[in-house]
């Protein structure tokens, strides 16, 4: 087994973090037959005032080369019985220990006035980052707050390493003024990202399930400013949206009240939009007087949007679809060791009514492997070729080696 990569990953929900700690060193040693080359470890929210006691405690009884992490609104893990247990506002730490042949691992930590301009050339990424760009990269990323400069760098990474796949997560405080935590080897910190960056044996496939269902028919948009929305296949977007709302039916007239969306269309060469194809954004507000439609991000003239829906079933519908896609796809993956789940905070059991809902939907198609993650503010996942934040969706990564 020493050749072949491992991932072992290990959840207590002791409220003593030191009795926390070690459990899931003991579970998570346990279950590797070589040396770890990596740690993920993702703590609660509910141990906001102890973050600065866990990286002590962790070395006291744990040697790892690499070890990132962060705090989450809650923390996902799977237990020594093989269950996989989404835990949100209750005391949690998630450890996930990865043996990785012939895999070169390099950390980072990054500060927003560290990032190179946008339009610097590669090398200046490359540098930042301190990995070449081939073979392609892997990446996963735990970021701050917005401040962070978090989109930045996903646009720079996307430039710099092409083909390269990265995944992550936004971390989160316990509420209003609470703190975050990012974990870096032996150093807390509490802005910018945290990230490594996997190079040689070793393959990441994501799935990105932002909850929504498309409504009507796609729509171009004929003008645009910035944020705002001013025309849709040359009509005012207010009455195309006024139009559309009027032709559903009862129950997604009420749903459009309050969970309505924007999806941009990603490809602009696809004719046959799926679900899948968009990316989800806010509708920020509407200008009455005009007509207009602002969204949280950028619109140009020529671009396809279509209106999307969001509600429990939608989002399991959506995760069901996107899963089934890559069953297909993969037929039987013998060969996917480990999986991470990034979540919204506004996902979990707030949404569905009962836990464990999207990792249990993905522990029925991909059988038996660990899942680890936690509740971000913020998720981090490919859509249309372009590595993306995004809100209210589940970013899962499925780990293995190479099929040669």
């Amino acid at each position: 087994m020493a050749d072949q990569m491992q991932w072992a990953n290990a959840l207590s929900t002791r409220p003593s973090l030191e009795a926390a700690v070690t459990d899931v060193i003991q579970q998570a040693v346990s279950s590797l037959t070589a040396p770890a080359d990596l740690g993920l470890v993702f703590i609660s929210s509910a141990f906001t005032s102890e973050y600065s006691r866990l990286l002590p405690l962790l070395a006291e009884r744990l040697s790892v080369p690499v070890l990132i992490g962060c705090s989450g609104g809650g923390v996902i893990g799977t237990t020594g019985h093989g269950q996989t247990q989404e835990l949100e506002a209750e005391p949690a730490l998630s450890l996930t220990l990865a043996h990785l042949p012939q895999v070169s691992v390099q950390a980072f930590h990054i500060v927003p006035e560290e990032l190179p301009d946008l339009d610097s050339p590669p090398d200046d990424w490359i540098d930042l980052i301190g990995m070449p760009s081939t073979p392609a990269p892997q990446f996963i990323l735990l970021s701050g707050s917005f401040s962070s400069g978090i989109n930045d760098l996903l646009q720079g990474i996307d430039f710099a390493y092409p083909g390269s796949v990265t995944v992550g997560g936004q971390a989160i405080s316990g509420g209003l003024g609470g703190r975050i935590a990012l974990f870096f080897n032996d150093k807390l910190y509490t802005e910018g990202t945290v990230g490594v960056a996997l190079s040689g044996n070793i393959v990441l496939e994501t799935i990105v399930a932002q909850g929504c269902r498309p409504i009507g028919k796609p729509y171009q948009v004929t003008k645009g400013d910035r944020n705002i929305i001013m025309e849709l296949n040359e009509q005012i977007p207010l009455i195309v949206l006024r139009d559309l709302i009027t032709s559903l039916s009862e129950e997604d007239r009420i749903l459009a009240q309050h969970s309505l969306f924007v999806g941009l269309a990603m490809n602009e060469f696809k004719q046959d939009l799926l679900q899948g194809d968009f990316l989800i954004r806010s509708i920020l507000g509407v200008d009455p007087t005009a007509g207009a439609i602002a969204i949280a991000d950028y619109v140009r003239s020529g671009q396809r949007l279509q209106f999307h829906l969001r509600d429990a079933r939608a989002s399991a519908e959506d995760l069901e679809f996107l899963l089934e896609s890559y069953q297909k796809k993969q037929a039987a993956d013998p060969l996917a060791v480990s999986a991470l789940m990034f979540s919204c905070v506004g996902r979990g059991e707030g949404l569905y009514g009962k836990p464990n809902f999207d990792s249990g939907l993905f522990r029925r198609y991909l059988k038996d492997i660990p899942i680890a993650g936690f509740f971000c503010g913020g998720e981090i996942g490919p859509v249309g070729g372009n590595t993306l934040l995004h809100n209210y969706t589940s970013v899962f990564c499925i780990c293995h080696q190479p099929q040669f």
